[in-house]
């Protein structure tokens, strides 16, 4: 019976994102409240294992959350992302500039919001496009396709990433790892596989290009815009640092213990949380050094504005996850996951994945299905017999799964790179599509490795 509850749990949070366009907040309240109730958590049990779950997740993320989405805000204001973009066509050139631009997004920016980057990197992308011949403007949105949403999911300190690192129980160091090698590699495979798609056809200007008139006027605006604020912004070698502090602190501490380093001071800079807002103190004296304080605080009141919706979706995924917990559902999960070959390696890998593609195929949000899926699995994954870090991998690669007509992320990328229907089906849908069944292959041969 609690599988049915569930599985009518999962389909009303669904059906009042998709069907009655209810916010995900409400569909993940209303959801948490069903099954709690129908598994005989009681009224006043059922609030309560919401709000403890809720609890329990912000204060392992919350703040990370938080400074993230500001650092991002702040680097909008700075132009880190559009001087980052130029600098890479100097370095690398037309022919590697899609692969530098894709693991680029997927490194670096992660923290920036995956509606603001696209904002910011479409344009580029237009442009660059330009010097890349005929199926230029092709490649190049698939440059923006597996790096925006790749690396908000795999690669800490993205919402998808951090928030299925809290969910699984998963250090936030152990994520960005592993994020750092799977999300380029993910990416660089799934351009490979398409650019040789595009030398057979599977691009036709005529047939998938649209740019309006309107659109090339905003296209040479932006360009104009960014050339007139070049004197007052940071060199991009300043301006970088608040997002590569965390990393390397974060990362650079997991090195050092994995070596035998480990020590209190060490411990101490490798926190997450001292890491990110350390990154964000930077962030915030050079934006008020360079554009000024007024540029600064609006940045940060545009931050905070997004920080709201996106702490609670999160936090509601971990009390779903709480709920899960306090249930019957737990053993009949458990279940499914016990491991004791690489062959149930393969099967747990493949599940986790399954619910996340489900779920994002249905709800078109790939954070939500993200979080979703985690507070689904989470609680069940520590004895399901494979490193969690695998399957959180899993969900990731599964939550980018076919982006779609129901996600606002694909009208956006489809309007501001200037590509029709059809085009944003050839290279958004097609290469999420690609990219979440690479990600599945690798982390399933991860799996047997591991096992």
């Amino acid at each position: 019976m609690i599988v049915l509850h569930a599985s009518i749990t999962i389909a009303l949070i669904v059906a009042l994102i998709i069907w009655t366009k209810v916010n995900p907040i409400i569909a993940l309240m209303i959801g948490s409240l069903y099954l709690g109730i129908a598994a005989g958590l009681g009224m006043t049990g059922t609030v309560t294992t919401i709000a403890d779950g809720f609890g329990d997740l912000m204060v392992n993320v919350g703040l990370l959350i938080g400074f993230g989405v500001l650092i991002g805000a702040l680097l909008n204001a700075m132009g880190a992302l559009q001087r980052t973009v130029q600098l890479l066509f100097r370095i690398f050139g037309p022919r590697r500039l899609p692969y530098a631009m894709a693991v680029s997004l997927n490194l670096f920016f992660p923290s920036i919001y995956p509606d603001v980057q696209m904002v910011l990197a479409a344009p580029l992308a237009r442009s660059s496009a330009e010097r890349l011949g005929r199926n230029g403007l092709g490649l190049m949105a698939g440059a923006l396709v597996v790096g925006i949403p790749v690396g908000v999911v795999f690669v800490v300190p993205g919402l998808g990433a951090v928030s299925i690192a809290g969910l699984l129980d998963i250090p936030l160091s152990t994520m960005l790892l592993f994020g750092v090698i799977a999300a380029p590699l993910i990416s660089v495979l799934t351009l490979t596989v398409y650019q040789v798609m595009l030398r057979h056809g599977w691009w036709s200007p005529e047939r998938d290009e649209h740019a309006s008139d309107a659109l090339l006027a905003e296209e040479q605006l932006a360009r104009d815009a960014v050339e007139q604020s070049a004197d007052v912004l940071p060199p991009l070698r300043l301006s970088i640092i608040p997002v590569l502090i965390p990393v390397i602190l974060v990362g650079g501490g997991a090195v050092a213990r994995t070596s035998g380093l480990e020590n209190a001071f060490i411990d101490f800079l490798s926190q997450p949380l001292l890491a990110m807002f350390l990154g964000l103190l930077i962030a915030y004296l050079l934006a008020l050094r360079t554009v000024g304080r007024t540029t600064a605080e609006s940045a940060i009141e545009r931050g905070l504005d997004t920080t709201g919706n996106i702490l609670l979706i999160t936090g509601l995924g971990g009390s779903l996850a709480a709920v899960i917990r306090a249930t019957d559902l737990s053993d009949v999960l458990e279940s499914l996951f016990v491991t004791e070959s690489g062959i149930g390696a393969i099967a747990t890998v493949f599940l986790a994945w399954l619910i996340a593609a489900v779920l994002h195929l249905a709800i078109g949000s790939i954070n939500v299905a993200a979080i979703t899926a985690a507070g689904i699995i989470g609680p069940v994954i520590a004895d399901a017999g494979v490193d969690p870090v695998i399957v959180a991998l899993a969900i990731a690669a599964g939550a980018v799964f076919a982006v779609h007509f129901n996600s606002n992320f694909f009208w956006m990328f489809q309007s501001l790179t200037g590509v029709n229907t059809s085009g944003a089906l050839r290279s958004m849908t097609f290469l999420t599509t690609l990219a979440s069944l690479i990600g599945l292959v690798l982390v399933s041969v991860v799996a047997l490795v591991a096992g």
